[in-house]
């Protein structure tokens, strides 16, 4: 039989898909304030593996990936995840949406997602939150998954996890 035990606090990170007119600023305030002061962000990179968003966002579409300075639970996403859609809410303009925030965790072991939306590879957490494990950290790299989305599975999304495994290592 196997003891439990709680394991480490992961890194919280966020990604931020927007077009020039979203209010980015106001966006990173409230999530600063939210989650605490960012340990990292990007520089804008275009998005452009998916029109999905594009009629609710606007055209042409950047990311932003951000990670928070202070180690979280693992346990956290479901809060985490309403608190991100309220932002998207208070940002809403004409009725659609300006920002679009995927917020997730990283491991040593793995990148997850959080999500609103059931599918047969994820769990849900409680709270109408699913959590999905995107990247798994094998043979001293994140490997994407036959699920994980395109845009995560892009060698600068995996190049940008590799920095913040990095700093994440940095405060365990």
């Amino acid at each position: 039989m196997g003891t439990a035990h709680i394991p480490h606090d992961v890194l919280l990170f966020c990604s931020i898909l927007y077009s020039d007119d979203a209010p980015l600023d106001s966006t990173l305030a409230a999530l600063k304030t939210s989650f605490g002061e960012f340990a990292y962000q990007s520089e804008p990179m275009p998005f452009g593996f998916t029109s999905y968003y594009e009629e609710e966002l606007g055209s042409p579409l950047k990311r932003i990936l951000l990670a928070f300075d202070t180690p979280v639970p693992r346990d956290c996403l479901p809060a985490v995840k309403i608190r991100t859609n309220e932002i998207e809410t208070e940002n809403i303009r004409e009725g659609k949406r300006t920002v679009n925030l995927d917020p997730g965790i990283l491991s040593l072991e793995n990148v997850s997602l959080a999500t609103t939306k059931p599918y047969s590879h994820r769990i849900y957490l409680g709270a109408g939150i699913w959590a999905e494990i995107t990247l798994i950290y094998r043979n001293k790299s994140y490997q994407a998954l036959e699920w994980t989305y395109p845009d995560y599975a892009s060698m600068e999304l995996i190049r940008i996890f590799h920095d913040l495994r990095e700093i994440y290592k940095g405060r365990l």
